[in-house]
């Protein structure tokens, strides 16, 4: 999918703020003040949600307009220290239209152990988060939250925070928060299957490339592969992420030229 040529208005953007902070809040997603929102409505501009505010008790008339560099340009309240990260998303990732950043509790746990995202075990998972990496500890506020990021806004739909919480964009603001959502049931799956029932069936390298194929033609360019599937081998043999990698390259070039012969 093409980025769009067109923005929402101001007024539509901080009301989607709004939406969206009630129902990151009452998903227990954050608590009491964290996390932070971020809507792009210009090339160089964004409105994002301001620091010391419940996002669940928002009113449009609290957010704060910036440019790109990091500079006020409306509002009466200042903007989260961690709007860098935010800015960073729109500096590296031009189809990025808006930014998530909480705290679900879960994926929160997994982003504490280190412990990225990356087990073939649904088909949504694999389509609509792909491979979620940890990126490396960072003081919040701090520069080195957005260097920490900065490898993976390109090629990937999230990011887990170490020892922080996690970092979803979209092409709009619903598709960042979906991917919040996706992000926290993704983890709840793991976690039972891996940690508690401790038994999960990965899909196998074929299944992972029919996937990989519909994603494509959802527009959606990044995500990564998931590492893993019950193929013939160990995901541990040698040569094995190679011919993994081999297969689905192979899966999406034929179904590629399928399209381009009709």
């Amino acid at each position: 999918m093409a980025v769009q040529n067109t923005y929402i208005s101001d007024q539509d953007a901080k009301e989607l703020i709004c939406e969206i902070g009630r129902r990151v809040y009452n998903k227990n997603f954050v608590a009491a003040n964290d996390g932070n929102i971020s809507i792009k409505v210009g090339d160089h501009e964004i409105w994002t949600t301001p620091t010391g505010v419940s996002k669940g008790f928002m009113t449009p008339e609290m957010m704060v307009k910036m440019d790109l560099s990091g500079n006020i340009l409306k509002g009466k309240l200042k903007p989260s220290s961690e709007i860098k990260m935010h800015l960073r998303v729109y500096q590296e990732n031009s189809e990025a239209r808006a930014v998530v950043h909480a705290h679900p509790p879960v994926a929160t746990s997994f982003a504490i152990a280190g412990i990225s995202l990356e087990k073939p075990i649904t088909p949504e998972a694999v389509v609509l988060l792909g491979k979620v990496p940890v990126a490396p500890y960072a003081t919040p506020g701090t520069q080195e939250v957005p260097d920490s990021i900065a490898p993976y806004c390109r090629d990937y739909n999230a990011v887990l925070l170490a020892n922080h919480g996690a970092l979803t964009w979209g092409r709009d603001i619903t598709e960042a928060y979906f991917r919040m959502e996706s992000l926290e049931h993704y983890a709840l799956m793991l976690m039972y299957s891996g940690h508690i029932i401790q038994k999960s069936n990965e899909l196998s390298t074929e299944q992972i490339a029919e996937l990989i194929t519909i994603r494509e033609k959802m527009g959606i360019k990044t995500g990564g592969i998931p590492d893993g599937g019950c193929g013939e081998k160990s995901r541990t043999a040698p040569g094995y992420r190679e011919e993994m990698i081999e297969s689905i390259v192979r899966k999406v070039t034929e179904e590629v030229l399928k399209n381009v012969l009709k």
